[in-house]
């Protein structure tokens, strides 16, 4: 397999799809190199939000970023229906993080404080209400429920027909996708990348790493740093039931097919072969503490699936001073910020320099020679 191409996008997940989707919309000829359907995708571990309501603390440029990345988010809907006919299924009236009892309460109360007064927080808009106020958007919640955070720019939507999208738009754009193509060596000569998978090499004048926890691997061989954590989450499904859930929680779902998805769990490991009862019946259990009338309702599937996470939580986006033309990209929200990759970071891939100004704050170099971090951008 060889070629020349504008630009090789390493990961054909979310991540990667996103990116390649937009610089194909750029007019670039484009490649994806995926290791396909075996690979552990994020794609398939996510919880479908478009999320803003605590994202950022400790980095006040991650917040502002999700905002632009949720505010955008119409506009890439429309963009792709009008493209492909799939509705991707967007929802976006706001969200929230129901409390279980006054601790919580207090709680999440004091992390809605800190965020509001965190320098950058201006466009951000996140209030605590009382049960009495939660009730009138979601009037089935139980007595255990002492209230909760609310925040008008977040939504969800279907994520897996979100993925099928890019992927359709893929092919009205004459990006070439190529499954089972793990990138084993990369090297760069003659001003152009070569990059060797199983199949044979390609070649490309740049090349995007959008590999999730390949990254890791992939950057030190074009003098990049992506420094991941191992994180796993577990997510339960129920039966179709009448709509209840006109707003997602952090937790709690309601599909655009009827279904109630149920996911709050990081573990730190990246075996998604088996899944631990525990931990789905205490997600269960605080469901159905949150509305009882779940407890009624069947689960017809669960799964466990590894997620990406920077080792402190916020995205990584740099660009190579040794291997010009290199870029890397790797972040936990990959639902949340495809708007920013299809529009911002395709567009800079293809001008061919990330603006500081956008993306400055997300180097690795924020890691230091040792990579130290603490998990706190989630």
């Amino acid at each position: 397999m060889s070629g020349d191409y504008d630009v090789a996008v390493v990961g054909g997940g979310l991540l990667g799809s996103a990116i390649a989707w937009g610089l194909g919309r750029l007019g670039k000829k484009v490649a994806v190199l995926d290791e396909g359907d075996i690979t552990k995708r994020a794609s398939r571990a996510n919880f479908a939000l478009v999320w803003v309501q605590s994202k950022g603390l400790g980095m006040p440029a991650y917040t502002v970023w999700t905002v632009q990345a949720s505010q955008a988010w119409g506009r890439l809907a429309s963009e792709l229906k009008q493209q492909t006919g799939l509705d991707v299924a967007l929802q976006q009236n706001g969200g929230f993080h129901l409390t279980l009892g006054e601790d919580e309460f207090g709680q999440r109360t004091e992390l809605v404080k800190r965020m509001h007064n965190q320098a950058g927080a201006a466009d951000y808009k996140m209030e605590m209400l009382r049960p009495s106020e939660v009730k009138k958007a979601l009037p089935l919640i139980g007595p255990e429920v002492s209230g909760g955070s609310y925040c008008p720019l977040d939504g969800h939507v279907n994520s897996l027909r979100t993925f099928r999208a890019f992927h359709t738009g893929f092919k009205v754009f004459g990006i070439d996708y190529f499954p089972e193509r793990p990138v084993s060596v990369i090297s760069k000569s003659g001003g152009e990348f070569r990059l060797t998978t199983p199949k044979g090499e390609l070649r490309a004048a740049k090349i995007v790493l959008a590999a999730g926890n390949a990254n890791q691997t992939l950057a030190p061989m074009v003098g990049l740093y992506a420094p991941m954590g191992p994180t796993r989450g577990q997510v339960v499904v129920t039966e179709r039931t009448m709509p209840f859930l006109p707003h997602p929680l952090t937790t709690i779902r309601q599909t655009d097919e009827g279904t109630v998805m149920i996911g709050d769990s990081k573990e730190d490991e990246l075996d998604d072969r088996t899944l631990k009862p525990s931990i789905s019946g205490v997600m269960a259990d605080r469901a159905q503490r949150m509305f009882p009338h779940l407890a009624r309702l069947n689960v017809v599937r669960s799964w466990s699936g590894i997620r990406v996470m920077p080792q402190d939580g916020f995205p990584i986006y740099d660009q190579s001073e040794t291997h010009p033309g290199a870029f890397v990209a790797c972040c936990h929200s990959g639902v949340t910020l495809a708007s920013n990759h299809a529009f911002e970071i395709a567009r800079m891939v293809a001008q061919g320099a990330l603006e500081p100004e956008l993306v400055g704050a997300f180097s690795a170099s924020r890691f230091g020679a040792a990579g130290a971090a603490n998990n706190s951008g989630y």
